[in-house]
């Protein structure tokens, strides 16, 4: 289970009282700094912090009662001592690591608990990878809790997983140990069709007594949405724009702000509590998808953090928004999120509340990083052999599996084309006219080919598409294994040839990332486990990521965070036009939809 035992608040009690009290000492003291109280929002110099059995006993002016001989002293020296941060809503998959790695890099950017939904395990093995990253989630000296994901297929019937969760899956895991809810729950048509599987998985959540994820990605803010919400959801990540905030917490949800290594959806929301003055305690800050190179480069939670103050929210309020608020949410308040009895002695040093440079971190009263070095193990689990063998294509593919027919007799075509829209999950659905060549429709211009892949059954099954929005030049061609939320494999090219060479390629290599240009292999990130993630330490899996995403860009492609943007085009739930192994998926009906509109001329 968890690799530094940690008590209960109730079995810790009888200890924490005697620390308290003077008459048994403390197992660390913070001396000297300045309390960072998040349940007051009050900045209280000249205060020290008593720790035992990794949980704080006595916060107060003077902790000189509550030290003996064996007491380890930290002093604060002024700095400020804040409560370890908080992600309300995160993918750890999306790092490109297992937990474990996941929790190294990040431990010493001040993040000491995390809320994680693996639903991209569970699309490629279902209820066993679940438990694989519920389990090695446990083993770390953070605090991991796992949300059961609820939608694999995220939109049944418009993409083919290589596993399904259902409605007994989720009874099932409600009783283990660190689950604390369900994951978003994506299917927001089915929920507001009331489909019953979808209702039965929330209903089994709230019998018991946890918390129900949510993710509405539509514009749409009447009546869908209030059905939506009558259903259970208790918060939603998906909002964009400040009316999407304001409507989710005057309906009773926790609107998340996010800010991941794609996604910039903090600013156009904050103005929410900065401008229109509405209450920030159902206010949560997320990162929702990081990439290794932003944990390893730019920081986790700490970023965000550093973000929403830029945006001018105020440095106490955005600190709520990272600590208390999502403990509060997710029914851990008297556990965690703030410095106070009886709480996890998570803390964080820092001389600066607002560049919030971390020089200490303390999880459940163990030293764990200092200086950004990590000083704890990060324990992992046993994966089995076949979960590093879950590519498989069935066949090795060639330039004509990427061909895109034309109708007969056509000189040109008007196509339906997927549109990026740079720093945000929505895609544009758009239409370009491209020429016929010798019966096959070629891209040109700002337009390019996409095809999935299936991996998870060896049908050998490709579907291709067209794409507008990522500059590449030349004979170029980027592949994924990570997929959202299916995990096929998404290809991405101006050259079938190049195409093919990089499909195999992750294919013989297990799952990844790999950029062909003319004819050579550029960059390549491998992530065996489920195609999805490394075992690696996060600075290697980063550089081998930046080293693609440099290939990314000398290939022509210069939007921000672009492998984010290629990793989420099966996304069927997010508007407006995605692919995935049925076809051209329309979000805007959640229908497939023909790639060719009509013949021109």
């Amino acid at each position: 289970m968890e690799s530094k035992h940690l008590k209960s608040r109730a079995d810790a009690a009888p200890r924490l009282v005697a620390v308290a009290a003077g008459r048994e000492p403390a197992d660390l003291v913070i001396r000297g700094g300045i309390w960072v109280n998040v349940q007051s929002r009050e900045l209280l110099p000249g205060h020290d912090i008593a720790i035992a059995e990794g949980r704080i006993a006595y916060v107060g002016p003077d902790a000189s009662h509550c030290i003996g001989e064996d007491t380890r002293i930290i002093e604060a020296e002024g700095r400020y001592m804040l409560p370890g941060l908080c992600d309300g809503h995160m993918h750890v998959e999306s790092g490109m690591l297992t937990p474990a790695e996941f929790a190294r890099a990040v431990i010493a950017h001040g993040t000491t608990t995390m809320f994680t939904d693996p639903h991209e395990i569970a699309n490629v093995m279902g209820l066993e990878g679940v438990r694989l990253m519920h389990d090695e989630a446990l083993m770390q000296p953070v605090s991991i809790f796992t949300q059961m994901p609820s939608c694999a297929p995220s939109a049944p019937g418009l993409e083919t997983t290589g596993f399904e969760i259902t409605p007994a899956d989720v009874a099932e895991a409600m009783a283990w140990p660190g689950i604390i809810g369900l994951g978003e729950m994506m299917n927001f048509p089915g929920v507001i069709a009331g489909d019953t599987g979808l209702l039965e998985e929330m209903a089994a959540t709230q019998r018991a007594g946890k918390v129900v994820g949510g993710h509405y990605a539509s514009p749409d803010l009447g009546r869908d949405f209030h059905a939506y919400v009558a259903g259970g959801p208790a918060d939603d990540h998906e909002g964009t724009r400040e009316a999407d905030a304001i409507a989710r917490v005057r309906q009773g949800m926790r609107a998340m702000l996010r800010l991941g290594s794609a996604w910039y959806d903090i600013e156009s929301q904050i103005t929410a509590i900065t401008e229109k003055g509405l209450d920030p305690r159902n206010f949560i800050l997320c990162t929702d998808d990081c990439h290794s190179g932003t944990l390893v480069n730019e920081g986790h939670m700490n970023r965000a953090l550093r973000h929403a103050i830029a945006c001018g929210c105020d440095p106490l309020v955005a600190l709520q928004m990272a600590t208390i608020n999502t403990a509060t949410h997710f029914g851990l308040e008297r556990e965690l999120g703030s410095i106070a009895p009886g709480r996890r002695a998570d803390v964080i040093l820092s001389p600066d509340l607002r560049e919030l440079p971390v020089e200490m971190v303390i999880a459940r009263g163990q030293v764990v990083a200092e200086q950004g070095r990590v000083l704890v193990d990060c324990p992992h689990v046993d994966w089995p052999d076949h979960a590093r063998r879950s590519v498989n294509l069935g066949r090795r593919l060639a330039e004509g599996d990427f061909e895109i027919p034309a109708p007969v007799g056509a000189n040109q075509v008007r196509a339906r084309v997927i549109g990026i829209v740079e720093n945000q999950a929505p895609t544009k659905a758009l239409s370009a006219d491209l020429p016929v060549i010798d019966g096959l429709v070629e891209a040109e211009g700002e337009t390019c080919q996409i095809a999935l892949v299936e991996r998870h059954r060896g049908t050998g099954q490709v579907v291709n598409a067209f794409v507008q929005g990522f500059g590449y030049r030349g004979r170029v061609a980027l592949a994924s294994t990570v997929a959202h939320d299916s995990h096929h494999m998404i290809v991405v090219g101006t050259s079938r040839r190049e195409m093919a060479l990089a499909a195999n390629r992750l294919a013989e290599v297990g799952g990844g990332a790999v950029l062909f240009a003319e004819g050579e292999e550029r960059a390549l990130v491998e992530l065996p486990i489920a195609g999805l993630m490394s075992d690696e330490h996060a600075t290697s899996v980063a550089a081998k990521a930046e080293a693609l995403g440099a290939a990314m860009k000398a290939a022509g492609c210069q939007l921000n965070n672009a492998y984010m943007q290629h990793s989420l085009l099966a996304l069927v739930v997010i508007p407006e036009l995605r692919i995935s192994d049925k076809g051209l998926i329309d979000v805007t009906r959640f229908e497939v939809t023909d790639l060719i509109e009509s013949v021109v001329g």
